[in-house]
């Protein structure tokens, strides 16, 4: 490979918008490779580019980085991934991303019958939790779909 087809650090966190220290969390975490310069400088092939458009795309619908990670390794060493590559990966986020708009659905019709309803009384609202009975139920905010409750330690 031509030294010209590598990309600095700072090449890679403009082209793909992800600052450098993620950029050196993802090589700590093994999710991109680099290599070095006699000076210690990373250099990236272009194809970097690709994996972390892939990485973002995961992150964005709430993919955990094991399973990104699982994912990556999955990818051919030494060429860039292909079309079929990605297809084949982002099949399996296609259920995920459906729970997420149902999710989704469901919390903009509730927000949006629980204000247009004009009450303004927590008293006789369907959403108001009396004497807490909710909290029986675990942390966190359990009357918002399943979905929208984790936490971004679970991957969101």
């Amino acid at each position: 490979m031509d030294a010209h087809d590598l990309l600095t650090i700072g090449e890679v966190a403009d082209r793909s918008g992800f600052p450098p220290s993620a950029l050196r969390f993802y090589e700590r975490e093994g999710l991109l490779s680099t290599t070095r310069t006699s000076g210690g400088q990373r250099r990236y092939e272009r194809s970097v580019l690709r994996r972390l458009a892939f990485i973002r795309a995961a992150r964005t619908i709430g993919v955990g980085l094991d399973e990104v990670r699982d994912g990556l390794d999955r990818l051919p060493d030494g060429r860039t991934p292909t079309k079929a590559d990605w297809s084949r990966l982002s099949k399996a986020w296609r259920g995920r991303l459906d729970e997420q708009i149902e999710a989704l659905v469901a919390l903009r019709d509730g927000l949006d019958s629980c204000i247009g309803c004009g009450c303004l009384s927590l008293a006789r609202c369907r959403l108001y939790n009396p004497g807490d009975r909710a909290a029986e139920s675990g942390s966190g905010a359990r009357l918002l779909p399943p979905l929208l409750r984790r936490t971004p330690a679970q991957g969101v």
